[in-house]
């Protein structure tokens, strides 16, 4: 069996889910009773339709930390190149298990996947392509460094549809 690295499929979502979302987005330590009250929702609502959405892993409750400040200062962009194509899933599987990876994606460009990472220093980005290139499949890579990161950000959920109302 082949191992997938995220669940595509999705459960249809309604304006109640977009709005319990929305508030967590804004603050992910907001009690059950407060946005119930915001909302006008019954806490156990609240409550179950929450738990319902972590437990099918619609959004996920962590503690989101400055990459720079804790000392994360090198980020980059690799682009990675696989031959055989056969072997892009399982490439893409193993890169997705490296602790410095932040975004890994299939493409249809140049490259079979884009991988962003973050790194302490250059050495440190220096050793991970070691780790990249060593792996069975991968042909090439190419990386460009992001000099200055201006904005890391959650998806905005009030652009997936005007019915879909943030605050």
């Amino acid at each position: 069996m082949k191992e997938t690295l995220i669940d595509t499929t999705s459960e249809s979502l309604d304006e109640m889910d977009f709005q319990l979302l929305s508030h967590l987005q804004q603050d992910g330590r907001k009690s059950f009773t407060d946005i119930a009250a915001e909302t006008g929702l019954a806490v156990s609502t609240v409550r179950n339709r929450l738990t319902r959405l972590i437990d099918g892993k619609v959004i996920q409750i962590i503690g989101r930390v400055e990459p720079e400040r804790v000392g994360f200062h090198v980020y980059a962009r690799i682009g990675v190149t696989v031959r055989p194509v056969a072997e892009v899933q399982a490439v893409a599987v193993k890169i997705a298990k490296l602790k410095e990876v932040s975004f890994l994606a299939l493409t249809s460009g140049e490259y079979s996947l884009e991988v962003n990472v973050m790194c302490r220093d250059n050495n440190h980005l220096t050793d991970l392509l070691g780790k990249i290139h060593a792996m069975k499949g991968v042909f090439t890579t190419s990386s460009d460094m992001y000099l200055k990161v201006f904005k890391l950000a959650q998806p905005e959920l009030s652009l997936l549809s005007s019915n879909h109302t943030t605050k």
